[in-house]
Parts: C-alpha cells; sequence; structure tokens
C-alpha cells in the first residue's frame, strides 16, 4: 500500500494551513490499528486537505492513495474514506455559471480534476456494495449515485441489492442512492419514482416505506400519495410498537448525577471512539465531536435514522405548509419522547420559514414545557423564545415554567457574561409581567445578563417596577474599560421603559464614558436621554456641547430635538452629516431629519440627491426622510418600491413608511407589491442553510405592517 508516496513532491504543494509535507502521515494515519490515530487523520483530511470542501493541489494527489485504502480489506473505518472520496469529487460545477472570477479558475479546474478522478475509479463502488463491512456497505451507494457515469447500471444495482441487504440503516442508504440519481439524472427520475411507489405500497417494513417516502417528497412530491399524512402517521405508530422502538424508557431512567454505574464501552454505535473518555491531554478532533454529539443523540433510540427520514420529507413537502404542520401535529401527541423532541426541532424550522396558521402547533409544542424529560422542554423553550408573538398561546405554559425553575432564569457560560434563560426571554417577548420577578432576580446577580435590557424594552410598562434597580446598578458601573459591556444593558432597559427619573445616572456615564468603547457607550446613553424626551431637560447643556464632538454629533443632535425640540441648533449638525465620507453616518443624519418633519423642509433638495446614492439603504433613508420633511410621497414611494424589488431586507422599513403614508389606493403599484407580499407562503427573510433568532418576528412585522397600510391605518407624516 502507498506506494509512490513518498515520490510525490508534497512540500511543493499547499493546503488550508500551509505546506502540504504532512499529508502522507495524514494518509497512513487512516490505515492504523488505532482508532484515536485514525480520527485524528480523518480530521486532518477535512480540516486541511479537503478544507471546508475545498480541492488543492495535494487533495488530487491523495486520491490514488484513498482509493487503496477503500478496498484494502485490512484497514478499518473504510466507510469514512469512502464518504472522503464522495465529497471530494462529488461537487457539481454550475454549467450555467460562465461567469467565473480570474481568482477561481485555478479552484474550478481543481474541482474538475477531483470529480473526473473519482469518477473514473468510481468502479470499485460496485464491489463495496457488497462488502463485509456494514460501515462499508453504508457509504458505497451514495458514493455510487454521486460517482459513477452509468446511472442505469447503478439504479438495477441498487434494486438489485435492496432484498439480500441485511442492514436496516444500509437499505435505507439504497433507498437514499436511488433519489440522488433521480435528482442528479432527470431522465431516469420515472423509474425511480415506480420503483419507490412500489416500496411505498408493497414493503412491509415501515422504516423503509418511510425512506422511500421521504425521496419520493425529494424528487418528485406530486407523486405522494394524497393522504400522505395519515400514512406517515401510521408508519410513525408501526415504529413505536416495533421491538425496541419506544425509548421512553431509556429517557425515563438516567443514572442519578450521583449513582455509581457501569463505565460503558469507549466507542459508538459504530466504532469511534468516545472522546469523552479521552486520554487526559488529548486534543479532540471535530470529526470525533461530531460523532460523539450524533451518538448522543441517538442513544435509546428505537429508530434513530427516523428524524432524518422526516427532515427530509419535510423539505420535499417544501411550501405544503398544510401537510407539514399536521404531521409535527401528530409527532407532538406521540407517547414517544424522541419523536416529540424532533417534532419540536422541526417545528421551528417551519415556522420560522414559512407563514401559516401554527396555533395548535405551537399550542402543543408549549405543552412540552412540562415534560419532565429536560431535553424536551429545553427544546421547546428555545423554539419559542424567537417566536415572539406567535408563541402566545403557551403563555400560561411558559409562566408555570418559569415559576417551577428558576435555576433556569440565568444561563452562565464558559465565557462571555451570562444570559437569560430561554423561557424568561419567551415571556418576556410576549410583554407578559410574569416575566419581571425573573428579571428583578437577574438584576440583583453579580454580573448582570447581557440581554437583560432588551428583555425589558419588550415588556414594556409592565417592567415599570424595575426602573428603580436598573437605576441604581448603572449608578454602581464603574466607568473603566468594561463600563459598555456592563452598562450597555442596563442603558437599553431603561431606553426601552423611558424612564426620564434616570436622567442623573445616565448622564454620569456620558461624562465619564471611558476611552475603551467609549463612542459606544455615549452613543448607548444619548439613544437613552432621547428615549427620555422632555423628562430629560437637565441633560440639555450636555446635549448641546456634544453636538461639537466627532463621532456622536448626530446621536447628540437626535437626542437633543427629542429633549428640547431646538431646532436652529440641530439642523446645522444634521445637514452637515448628510455630506459625511461614511454611509453609516449620512443614513443616521437623514433618519434624524426625518424625525424634525417639515421643520427641516429646507434640507429636501439634498435628501433628494441622495436618491441615486450607489447604496441601496441610503436612498431608502433619504427617500423616507424626504417624504417626512415634504409630506409628498410620490418621488420617495418609487425608490421605496424599487429597493423592495432589489432586497427583501429593506421590506420592514419601507412598509412601515407606507403604513405611515396613509392610506394605499387599491390600484396603485404599491398595493399590488404589498398584496403579492401577503399571498406569499415564504417568509421573506428566510434563507437556506442559515437563519437569525429574529426572523420570525421580523417577518410577522412585515406583514402587520403590510396590512396596516392597505387598510390606510396610518398615522401619516411625522411632522
Amino acid at each position: 500500500m502507498f506506494s509512490g508516496i513518498d515520490e510525490v513532491d508534497w512540500a511543493s504543494m499547499e493546503h488550508a494551513y500551509g505546506p502540504a509535507d504532512d499529508v502522507p502521515v495524514l494518509l497512513r494515519g487512516l490505515a492504523s490499528a488505532d482508532p484515536a490515530e485514525r480520527e485524528s487523520a480523518l480530521d486532518g483530511m477535512y480540516g486541511a486537505v479537503h478544507h471546508q470542501g475545498d480541492v488543492y493541489a495535494c487533495t488530487l494527489a491523495c486520491i490514488p492513495f484513498l482509493f487503496e485504502l477503500a478496498v484494502d480489506p485490512d484497514v478499518q473505518d473504510r466507510g469514512s474514506v469512502v464518504e472522503l472520496l464522495t465529497s471530494i469529487g462529488g461537487f457539481d460545477l454550475d454549467e450555467d455559471d460562465d461567469e467565473i472570477d480570474e481568482d477561481e479558475i485555478e479552484g474550478a479546474a481543481n474541482y474538475a480534476m477531483a470529480a473526473a478522478a473519482v469518477t473514473a475509479g468510481a468502479g470499485v463502488f460496485f464491489e463495496l456494495i457488497a462488502d463485509e463491512d456494514p460501515g462499508v456497505r453504508l457509504a458505497a451507494p451514495l458514493a455510487l449515485a454521486t460517482l459513477h457515469r452509468h446511472p442505469v447500471r447503478v439504479l438495477d444495482l441498487l434494486r438489485e441489492r435492496l432484498p439480500a441487504e441485511p442492514d436496516e440503516e444500509v437499505r435505507l442508504a439504497l433507498v437514499e442512492a436511488a433519489g440522488r440519481v433521480a435528482l442528479r439524472h432527470r431522465p431516469l427520475a420515472g423509474r425511480v419514482v415506480e420503483w419507490l411507489t412500489l416500496l411505498v405500497d408493497r414493503e412491509r417494513a415501515p422504516g423503509l416505506r418511510l425512506a422511500a417516502l421521504a425521496q419520493l417528497a425529494r424528487c418528485c412530491p406530486d407523486a405522494l400519495p394524497r393522504d400522505v399524512v395519515p400514512v406517515v402517521s401510521g408508519l410513525l405508530r408501526e415504529l413505536r410498537t416495533a421491538p425496541g422502538g419506544a425509548p421512553d424508557a431509556d429517557l425515563d431512567t438516567e443514572p442519578e448525577a450521583d449513582a455509581e454505574v457501569e463505565p460503558e464501552p469507549e466507542t459508538d454505535p459504530v466504532g469511534c471512539p468516545d472522546l469523552s473518555r479521552a486520554e487526559p491531554g488529548a486534543a479532540p478532533t471535530l470529526v470525533g465531536q461530531l460523532r460523539a454529539l450524533s451518538a448522543q443523540d441517538s442513544a435509546g433510540r428505537g429508530a434513530p435514522w427516523a428524524a432524518d427520514l422526516l427532515r427530509t420529507l419535510h423539505v420535499g413537502l417544501d411550501d405544503r405548509v398544510g401537510d407539514r404542520t399536521a404531521l409535527l401535529v401528530d409527532q407532538l401527541r406521540s407517547p414517544d419522547r424522541w419523536q416529540r423532541i424532533d417534532a419540536v426541532r422541526m417545528s421551528g424550522g417551519l415556522i420560522r420559514a414559512w407563514r401559516g396558521s401554527y396555533g395548535e402547533l405551537v399550542a402543543l409544542v408549549g405543552d412540552q414545557l412540562a415534560d419532565p424529560e429536560p431535553r424536551l422542554a429545553e427544546a421547546a423553550s428555545h423554539v419559542l423564545e424567537e417566536l415572539f408573538s406567535l408563541a402566545a398561546p403557551t403563555a400560561d405554559a411558559l409562566a408555570a415554567r418559569l415559576a417551577a425553575d428558576p435555576g433556569g432564569w440565568v444561563k452562565e457560560w464558559a465565557s462571555g457574561p451570562p444570559g437569560l434563560g430561554s423561557t424568561v426571554k419567551a415571556l418576556s417577548r410576549l410583554g407578559d409581567a410574569r416575566a419581571v420577578p425573573a428579571l428583578a432576580a437577574a438584576l440583583e446577580l453579580p454580573e448582570v445578563p447581557h440581554d437583560v435590557g432588551f428583555a425589558v424594552a419588550h415588556l414594556g410598562r409592565a417592567a415599570c417596577p424595575l426602573a428603580a434597580a436598573l437605576r441604581r446598578r448603572l449608578a454602581g458601573v464603574p466607568l473603566d474599560e468594561g463600563a459598555y459591556d456592563r452598562a450597555s444593558p442596563l442603558l437599553a432597559g431603561l431606553t426601552g421603559l423611558r424612564a426620564g427619573e434616570a436622567t442623573p445616572e445616565v448622564l454620569r456615564v456620558l461624562r465619564g464614558a471611558p476611552e475603551y468603547r467609549g463612542e459606544w457607550l455615549r452613543t448607548a446613553a444619548l439613544r437613552a436621554l432621547g428615549s427620555f424626551g422632555p423628562a430629560a431637560r437637565e441633560a440639555v447643556p450636555e446635549l448641546r456641547a456634544m453636538l461639537r464632538r466627532p463621532g456622536t454629533a448626530t446621536e447628540a443632535a437626535e437626542a437633543l430635538w427629542a429633549v428640547a425640540g431646538d431646532r436652529d441648533a440641530v439642523l446645522p449638525v444634521l445637514t452637515e452629516g448628510l455630506g459625511s465620507d461614511q454611509v453609516h453616518d449620512r443614513r443616521a443624519a437623514a433618519a434624524a431629519l426625518g424625525a424634525l418633519g417639515r421643520q427641516a423642509a429646507v434640507v429636501a433638495p439634498r435628501l433628494r440627491g441622495l436618491l441615486a446614492h450607489d447604496e441601496l439603504w441610503l436612498r431608502v433613508d433619504a427617500a423616507i426622510a424626504l417624504w417626512e420633511v415634504t409630506g409628498r410621497p410620490e418621488e420617495s414611494t418609487e425608490v421605496l418600491l424599487t429597493a423592495w424589488e432589489r432586497n427583501r431586507h429593506v421590506r420592514v422599513r419601507v412598509a412601515e413608511c407606507l403604513a405611515r403614508m396613509g392610506p394605499v389606493g387599491p390600484a396603485s403599484t404599491a398595493a399590488q407589491v404589498l398584496r403579492a407580499e401577503l399571498s406569499s407562503v415564504r417568509r421573506h427573510n428566510a434563507l437556506d442553510g442559515g437563519y437569525g433568532s429574529h426572523d420570525t418576528y421580523e417577518d410577522e412585522k412585515l406583514l402587520a405592517l403590510c396590512r396596516q397600510a392597505l387598510r390606510g391605518t396610518g398615522k401619516g407624516s411625522t411632522a
């Protein structure tokens, strides 16, 4: 094995972390008899040689040696090698993308060469599909479906192998590979769908039928049975009643923390080392951590693969929100806690990406808060935390959990400041006063949670009893290098309460802000004073003085206008801000001028000149300010609607303005845009492969603003 490996000039190549002269060690490590060494080598291959899917010259040079490893029966964990080869060779260059950046040409060539090299050797996977090692058989079907040049042969082999395969998880992989063939080779989709449909209709094993349904949803959702929801629900019931399929006992009988337990084997179910039991000083690998997490999540499950099948099914069902909701409702009523944990997690993903009627689903998620299994209750509270007003059906359940678990009010972290627990945040975001005791307790801690101010702001007037504690803690903040981290949550809370009585404490911070992060701290203090309005009149001299201070002049002017309404002092500063070299400063000045309304009409030409600026967000802010200072919507509306189409993330800001403009003509372009948004099932800010904690909140806000604008219930200009 490895004949010629030392003849390769590895030192002349590079990988993600420098010279590739360590690659031979990694390749030999993959053949080691030591599980820890194999894992470390695999981690190095993914971390450096195939970093985040990249293909380097050294990656190409590895391919022949990886094939040697894959076919040698004396090598252990060969399934991981097959997966690595599949990843290296399975990248699809977009044939429609004929504009490749000059810097990307070499990378694109490497991807193409890797695909050609691995595909050329993919015939070995035909033999590996019947290998004695179940891990190899598990990886081989997807490798064939991804890499082999003759998909008809691959599909025939998958069908032939299924009846002979004894391992259930490998059988599922054979079905998944058929779905991959259909997606990659659309002319074969009809044959794949025919086979999958037969499996759904005639196969007895519920897991295999569920896998066939998942792949149907993935490659041809129109071929799913009309009664897919009751069919899947029935299969889940069969899985629960199958031998070993009711894992509640495993969840309920975890050992007490102080109990003596027998040591467990140091490998997970597929022979991977358990890093939690690694020797002291051993560096945990990313591969090992992922395997350990997977093993931990699968422990005790009767059908650990069912969650992945259901996720695949949900992805395939796409915008069929009603069907997806009904499936999750059924899961959340299951006696199997694992099925409910999976359903809670998938409910969060569904609600985050799609609009729908979720009252019943959310209420059932809330029911899980009372479950004695901590993983289930914690998963539910995390989902509800992100739902804001949509979590209203669970308010009582959240309050009950909050009262029952004072230890969960605040979460401590290994590094960084503490944060509020999910239940506290979820209840606060509902504006429910029952969160106040938890926030009061948090304000008495030596270190105030970093997010307490945002929770107070969502509670609004219900949090007024916390004003005294916020003032007291702010008065005691040392004005040193850590001042911003300690004071900003308190300032955010006082800003949300508009607590003008805290003006002396805020002025202390404003005057004594240290050099480190001082501008950030002064900005937070100025926003607080601005929120206080005329109640902060004693701050006027300080605000006037800060109009001449670089960095915070716009914020000082904005606060001075809110506190004293001094147009003559504020207008020159904000007008100057419109000419700043920094787009951020220009945007801030435009927004502040809009707050002056008609009293800033003199700057209309300057704002009008920004409507053609290259920066879209500045165009939007200028258009909104122009309407606010002139009261004429025509020229602003055109800019706003153009921005709406070009950048979905600007839509909330645009909709806020349209709603304040007053009635939108039913035949106008604006009305058509708003109605189109309301008719969309997909959330405007839904991202594939990522999300933000406020995505659902922002989209629900957008929908409310669209309805408001169409009803014409806006309050008009801020003049």
